[in-house]
């Protein structure tokens, strides 16, 4: 029978996979550990709530008595390390909930300190460091630090002795890498920074951007030292079931702060409608530790096959890993479209969409976003993005099955190669 070369490509790469795999089963094997350590905490702690059917009702109008939401924010402060929660579907993404904490908790005249570096995209433009947005920190009057990252990606407790002090009302931390070359923080550091910040102040709130991070580790910044963090319902915590939403969990005082700004000063928690989706976030938070092992192992394959083929990537197949995300770097602007638009065309949903950079918002540079996800913008799914500028990066994240992941990987490699 006639094989074409693509096709025997194809297989040699498959030859590839495998070997990676056998390799990285020790790693895996490490993964599922941490993910029976969560799926016990979450599943003791429905049970504690008495989580009924019942609870599954959602509510319409002002959202007064919906037991579902209370339960749920009673389930991510407890599965969290916190006092409270607030769960949303009010929460449009991470950026608003982090927002809306920034914007809550800091007044004119008070002082943030990035210790992680330059944020997020999104929320530089937030902060006010780019774009000239009248609705930004910097024109409402607060003052903003960043404390540079070193060389090797890693935070400054030098830095951070220097920048913060009493007078700081909040230290942002982020615990993802963002559209940077560096790894995400793991617990252990950010209990080191968490240390750090309350020995130099202990009134300074300390507020973690959580996005992508939860569930990767046995426990969360709440756990070691952070007064609040936030992330979204369409990354880890919601399973890629839940079809939007975002969270903030923390001190009590502050969500019931934070509470305000989402509603009205003096509304807080006791309104926000839920129409209809508290099945969906309570059975998302349920298989989120699942979901996040399975995308975890993912990127631990893509990160091996692709280093061993010449690849620069971060972090590397054995390093610790702080979020789900895997970047890739690669040689040029046609290699990260080629790279995105493969992931795009092994999706189930989208998949004859041929990709091309945009703008969007909250971005200053072009944009490559592959999402053939059933949940429009789920990086819990399988996706990718990176924006247009050199050295030219890929950043791969979610897979709510490792097999998935493993079918894209052969499209990328065979796009990859095809490229002159």
């Amino acid at each position: 029978m006639y094989i074409d070369q693509p096709q025997q490509k194809s297989e040699l790469w498959q030859k590839d996979i495998t070997e990676a795999k056998r390799i990285l089963r020790e790693k895996w094997d490490e993964i599922e550990a941490v993910k029976l350590t969560n799926q016990r905490r979450v599943l003791k702690a429905f049970q504690q709530h008495q989580v009924g059917e019942h609870h599954f009702a959602g509510s319409t109008g002002y959202g007064y008595n919906d037991s579902g939401r209370e339960v749920i924010e009673a389930l991510y402060a407890q599965v969290f390390g916190a006092e409270d929660g607030l769960v949303r579907p009010q929460l449009v993404s991470g950026t608003h909930a982090i927002a809306t904490c920034l914007t809550a908790l800091l007044e004119p005249g008070d002082e943030l300190v990035s210790i992680t570096g330059a944020p997020y995209d999104t929320l530089q433009q937030v902060i006010g460091v780019k774009g000239e947005l009248a609705t930004s920190l910097l024109k409402a009057g607060i003052t903003y630090k960043e404390v540079a990252l070193d060389e090797k990606g890693q935070w400054s407790p030098v830095g951070t002795k220097d920048a913060v002090s009493s007078k700081t009302k909040m230290v942002l931390i982020q615990r993802s890498r963002g559209y940077s070359w560096r790894s995400a923080f793991t617990i252990q550091e950010i209990y080191e920074m968490c240390t750090l910040v309350k020995k130099i102040s202990p009134t300074t709130i300390i507020f973690v951007d959580n996005c992508y991070g939860e569930f990767v580790e046995e426990w969360e910044p709440c756990h070691v030292g952070a007064d609040l963090m936030a992330g979204s319902l369409i990354k880890n915590p919601g399973g890629g079931l839940v079809a939007g939403g975002g969270y903030i969990v923390g001190n009590g005082d502050l969500v019931k702060i934070a509470a305000d700004r989402v509603t009205a000063p003096g509304l807080g928690k006791e309104l926000g409608p839920t129409f209809g989706l508290n099945r969906w976030i309570l059975q998302g938070f349920w298989m989120a530790p699942h979901a996040v092992s399975e995308a975890l192992q993912g990127a631990v394959l893509v990160s091996k096959v692709m280093e061993d083929l010449g690849y620069s990537v971060s972090p590397q197949w054995n390093e610790a890993r702080g979020d789900i995300v895997q970047a890739v770097r690669l040689p040029s602007e046609a290699a990260l479209l080629a790279f995105c638009g493969s992931i795009q065309s092994a999706s189930p949903i989208d998949s004859f969409v041929q990709l091309v950079a945009g703008a969007m918002p909250g971005y200053e540079d072009l944009v490559v976003m592959a999402g053939g996800t059933f949940i429009q913008g789920s990086t819990m799914e399988l996706s990718a993005d990176g924006p247009l500028r050199a050295p030219y990066t890929a950043y791969l994240q979610g897979g709510l099955c490792k097999e998935h992941v493993e079918i894209a990987l052969l499209e990328v490699l065979d796009a990859l190669d095809s490229l002159p």
